[in-house]
């Protein structure tokens, strides 16, 4: 499937951190012809095994599927439907959003509040809380209650739109587009020969707990752990030195979280392939599956990759084609550099 049309249909499909099983199908699909063998763990990984020339070096890729998201937490005898929130978000960017609640059938909605007419003074200075705010579905609470319950999953109703430039702008890009690297990866180890056995995971829970790469780094035990996620991308009102260009290739991760012999191959990789890239810095744990991976079992040397991203956990997050593949290129050719011989010089300190 052709790059931007699969990472369309990810986007566009929904999967909040606990939920994530409704992508499984797509990705299983998408993956299937580039890889020896997937399963699905007990937790709802999905695990894309593409085996090397040899046994002696296992590589785990990690992008996680979950999106950030809304919850039902109680449905008023007017039918409003209170919410709560799973992963990260930010109030102010989902007042007046149109919402999909995914009960036993999916149902329109529209996140509404207190008009500003009717505010008090001192409440128009301040950001509305989310506890102020309500669906509207436009149904009764006996209505509501036919198909909807307590628990049921919310995400913002939004499909991906394509900006100039080979740009693309939608929801849960955040860890979407993580997928599509994988997928750019595999696509291009199909060419290549590579001397170690590549297990891509597709993480659930990274939104709420990294329990997805806990677990699948337990079960693989790799020699190599790398997080591929997103990255804020630079926008006017950001410091450069904290945010990534779009368009510029991928970030490559600095910091505690980091393994410097990997990340040093991995330099020496994008400069022999001109693979354009960026430095990211991350003194502190990064906040990614790769703080899950690295801590797992008595360690595991980990690396992450950041595709550069604008507006992250919105419904309107930016990313650019060319980064997605340069991504994948990249860990192809870095996988494709690591072998038995040389392995354990890449991992001492």
């Amino acid at each position: 499937m052709e790059t931007k049309a699969l990472l369309e249909l990810l986007s566009n499909d929904y999967g909040v951190s606990g939920f994530e099983h409704t992508l499984k199908d797509s990705i299983i699909n998408s993956f299937n012809k580039f890889s020896d063998d997937i399963k699905v763990d007990a937790l709802g990984n999905v695990i894309i095994f593409k085996k090397g020339q040899s046994n002696n070096v296992k590589i785990m890729l990690a992008a996680h599927m979950d999106e950030i998201g809304l919850m039902v937490k109680d449905i008023e005898d007017n039918g409003f439907i209170r919410f709560t929130n799973i992963g990260g978000i930010d109030p102010r960017t989902i007042l007046g959003q149109e919402v999909v609640v995914h009960g036993t059938k999916d149902l329109f909605g529209v996140i509404g509040s207190k008009p500003p007419h009717l505010q008090e003074k001192s409440e128009q200075d301040k950001a509305i809380k989310m506890e102020d705010m309500t669906i509207d579905i436009g149904l009764s609470k006996d209505e509501v209650q036919k198909y909807i319950n307590i628990g049921d999953t919310i995400t913002v109703r939004r499909n991906l739109i394509e900006l100039k430039n080979n740009r693309v702008s939608g929801k849960a890009l955040d860890d979407r587009a993580g997928i599509l690297v994988l997928y750019e990866c595999i696509k291009e180890l199909s060419k290549i020969d590579h001397e170690a056995d590549i297990y891509l995971v597709t993480t659930v829970q990274e939104e709420v707990s990294m329990a997805g790469a806990l677990t699948s780094s337990f079960k693989i035990n790799p020699d190599i752990g790398i997080a591929v996620d997103v990255g804020f991308g630079t926008t006017p009102e950001l410091n450069k030195s904290n945010s990534i260009e779009l368009g510029e290739g991928p970030g490559i991760t600095l910091g505690g979280n980091i393994h410097p012999g990997l990340r040093k191959k991995l330099v020496e990789v994008a400069k022999e392939y001109n693979i354009p890239y960026q430095m990211e810095v991350s003194p502190g744990p990064t906040g990614t599956d790769a703080r899950a991976m690295q801590i797992t079992r008595e360690g595991i040397p980990s690396l992450v990759l950041s595709v550069p991203l604008r507006y992250m956990h919105t419904s309107v997050e930016v990313v650019d084609i060319k980064d997605i593949k340069d991504t994948g290129k990249l860990l192809a050719f870095f996988i494709a550099s690591v072998s038995s011989e040389n392995l354990e010089g890449l991992l001492c300190y």
